[in-house]
């Protein structure tokens, strides 16, 4: 508590919990959920403390009593809590009264969505800005605007800074100063996750080498919209009898439920001029760290071009880690501004945007992620094709990079390095 580093999810929780009953904050497990609520909370019931648990599976009405807000932190250990609550918020819809926090979905069907009583907020590791390493200029909240912003500011920071975010990752309790500790905590968090999370969910994991191979395959794919036939050969690989679909397939679904993969979905826009485009989603994991752990390389591996091979790829792995931390850091604003994100590509793949950030109206600014310091004409002739497309219907346009300056070229198109990028 006493480290807490402002968020930017914070602004957005309490406007919502200043006009309605009953927030959950969702996301992986680490990512400091139990943080941001304690600090609005004046009860707090701990769900994963034995002795808690014991009291409310005793007395259920407990959790609905004391001064409020009333935080149920890991709520799923015990599913009725979200019942009790929304019953609650049923008889006194009151704003601010409860905050949840979740590290995983429930299989329970029975249990209520909470639609219109319980609000669900999802909370993600630490973007760059948040992380106190940079010092953000440009906005996508104003990008959004469609107001064409002036771009504008300057960042210290190198590829090889990139590199060390990328590893460190966004968990801030695993945000230390030793690479060694770094790697340990990535270590034992992914351990965690084959051990005891996912038995906690009641799925039981007959083969825990063959669960750890096909997350290690999943982070090969980081940044593509590879099959999940193509990511269990990967997982696979050299083994004869490959594992029937239905056997892989509820890896993704549990792995889902712990909020560790967190694929792209793809942008399918109301517009007839936009046809044949692929549905599949981009595959990201919560934290590019988590990818980069997995496959087991270190900056100067990264560095030197060095990734996995086992699924095809445009570009080199350190691309695609970067890729991926951008996309996490333009999830955080997108989510703050009231937008969504999606990525964009053609059946053919002659057309591709990396990033789509799409307002309730369905306009849109495109963006596109370049593992380069410099930004040639090559490299905005997709955003210059989408606009052409799209007409008003595109508000601004945007390249990502590792370079030093931002600024807007002659054709209008935004250059934004990762570092100056806020919201």
């Amino acid at each position: 508590m006493d480290h807490y580093e402002s968020r930017v999810v914070d602004a957005e929780l309490d406007e919502l919990l200043a006009g309605l009953p009953a927030i959950s904050l969702e996301g992986p497990k680490g990512v400091g959920k139990t943080a941001t609520a304690e600090r609005r909370a004046n009860t707090i019931f701990r769900l994963d403390d034995p002795g808690t648990l014991e009291v409310v599976q005793a007395d259920i009405r407990q959790l609905i009593t004391g001064s409020e807000p009333i935080l149920i932190d890991e709520w799923q250990r015990h599913e009725p809590s979200w019942d009790v609550v929304r019953r609650s918020v049923d008889d006194d819809h009151r704003p601010g009264r409860f905050l949840l926090t979740g590290s995983a979905t429930p299989s329970r069907i029975a249990t209520h969505s909470g639609a219109g009583r319980i609000v669900r907020l999802r909370v993600r590791p630490l973007t760059l800005a948040e992380r106190g390493v940079t010092n953000p200029r440009v906005s996508l909240a104003e990008l959004v605007t469609g107001d064409q912003p002036e771009i504008s500011g300057s960042s210290s920071m190198r590829l090889d800074e990139y590199v060390t975010e990328i590893l460190a990752g966004g968990f801030p309790a695993m945000r230390v100063a030793s690479e060694r500790l770094r790697r340990r905590a990535l270590d034992g968090y992914l351990d965690r996750i084959v051990d005891t999370d996912l038995p906690e969910l009641g799925i039981e994991i007959r083969r825990p080498s063959t669960l750890r191979r096909w997350m290690t395959a999943y982070a090969a794919a980081t940044a593509t919209t590879a099959s999940y036939e193509k990511i269990r050969d990967a997982a696979t690989a050299g083994i004869d009898a490959k594992p029937a679909k239905s056997t892989t397939i509820p890896y993704r679904d549990a792995l889902e439920r712990l909020w560790i993969l967190d694929p792209l979905d793809a942008w399918i826009p109301t517009n007839n001029h936009l046809n044949r485009l692929v549905a599949a989603p981009k595959h990201h994991l919560a934290d590019p760290a988590l990818a980069a752990r997995l496959i087991g390389l270190d900056a100067r591996a990264l560095l030197a071009g060095d990734g996995p091979t086992a699924v095809p790829r445009d570009g080199t792995f350190l691309g695609a880690l970067f890729e991926s931390l951008a996309t996490l850091s333009v999830r955080v604003f997108a989510q703050a501004a009231d937008s969504r994100l999606f990525h964009f590509r053609t059946m053919a793949g002659e057309h591709e945007v990396d990033l789509i950030v799409e307002r309730d109206d369905k306009r849109c600014v495109a963006i596109e992620v370049k593992l380069s310091e410099t930004v040639s004409d090559r490299d905005v002739a997709q955003l210059l094709w989408l606009r052409r497309t799209l007409g008003d219907q595109l508000l601004d346009a945007v390249v990502i990079t590792t370079g030093q300056h931002a600024y807007r070229r002659p054709d209008g198109i935004a250059v934004v390095p990762l570092a100056l990028l806020g919201p």
